[in-house]
C-alpha cells in the first residue's frame, strides 16, 4: 500500500483510538505490562512500525513511529509524538539507524510480514533488537478474531493470524534469532475485568505474546 492510498484504518480511525480507553482498556494495559518487562535491555533509538494513533509509542516512551493511515498519525500527532507516515514494506529510513524496532499487533495487518521483517533488519544497527507483539491463531484471541474475519468484519478481513512456530520462521528467515517470550491475557475474550501481570514463556492460551529477537550478524 502507497501512502496515498487509504489505509483500512482510516475509516475507523476514531472508534479504534477510543476503544483503548473503553472496553480495551483493561487489554491494553495487560500488554503493556508485558512490554515494559523486556524495555531496560532494548537499545535506542526505538521506532513502531505500524505506530497507529501512537497509544504504545506514548505508553512505552518509544522514540519514533510510522504509519501508512493518515488519520491515525492525526490523532497520534495530537499526542505530540513524533510519527511519520510510511508503510512497513519500503520504510523512509536510512540503513542501520535504530537500535530496536516494535511491531506491536501490526504484523498480521500486513501484505508481506517477510519483507517487512527484512526491512525492519535493515534499519537495525548490529546487534539490534526486535520487540514482536502478536496475537496468535491458536489463542482463543486468535480464534475469535478468526471468526470475525471470515464473518467480514471492516478492520479483521484483512488480517493474517500466525501461529508461534509460523511467527518463529519468518523472523528467522529475515535475520532474526528469538531471545526471550513473554504472554499475557489467559482471561477469555469478553471475560477481561482487571490487568493481568505477564508470564515468562510461550502460552497457547495466552491471547498476547511478545517475542523479543536479536539481529543476526555475519560473525554470529
Amino acid at each position: 500500500m502507497s501512502n496515498q492510498e487509504k489505509s483500512i484504518f482510516d475509516f475507523q480511525a476514531r472508534a479504534y483510538d477510543a476503544w483503548f480507553e473503553q472496553e480495551g482498556r483493561f487489554i491494553f494495559a495487560s500488554e503493556v505490562k508485558a512490554l515494559q518487562q523486556i524495555l531496560p535491555s532494548l537499545p535506542r533509538p526505538w521506532l513502531e512500525v505500524g505506530t497507529g494513533s501512537g497509544r504504545f509509542l506514548q505508553a512505552l516512551g518509544i522514540d519514533f513511529g510510522l504509519d501508512p493511515s493518515g488519520k491515525l498519525l492525526e490523532i497520534a500527532r495530537n499526542r505530540n509524538a513524533p510519527v511519520f507516515q510510511g508503510t512497513g514494506e519500503q520504510m523512509p529510513f536510512k540503513s542501520s539507524i535504530f537500535g530496536t524496532a516494535f511491531l506491536i499487533t501490526s504484523l498480521c495487518f500486513v501484505s508481506s510480514p517477510g519483507e517487512v521483517l527484512r526491512e525492519a533488519a535493515r534499519l537495525l544497527k548490529d546487534e539490534g533488537k526486535l520487540v514482536l507483539g502478536a496475537i496468535l491463531r491458536e489463542s482463543h484471541w486468535g480464534q475469535l478474531y478468526r471468526k470475525k474475519k471470515e464473518a467480514g468484519h471492516q478492520l479483521y478481513q484483512h488480517a493474517t493470524f500466525y501461529s508461534y512456530d509460523e511467527l518463529n520462521n519468518l523472523l528467522k528467515q529475515a535475520g532474526f534469532y528469538p531471545e526471550k517470550v513473554t504472554s499475557t491475557l489467559r482471561q477469555n475474550p469478553g471475560e477481561v475485568n482487571h490487568t493481568e501481570l505477564p508470564q515468562p514463556g510461550f502460552s497457547p492460551q495466552a491471547g498476547f505474546t511478545v517475542i523479543l529477537a536479536g539481529k543476526l550478524t555475519s560473525g554470529r
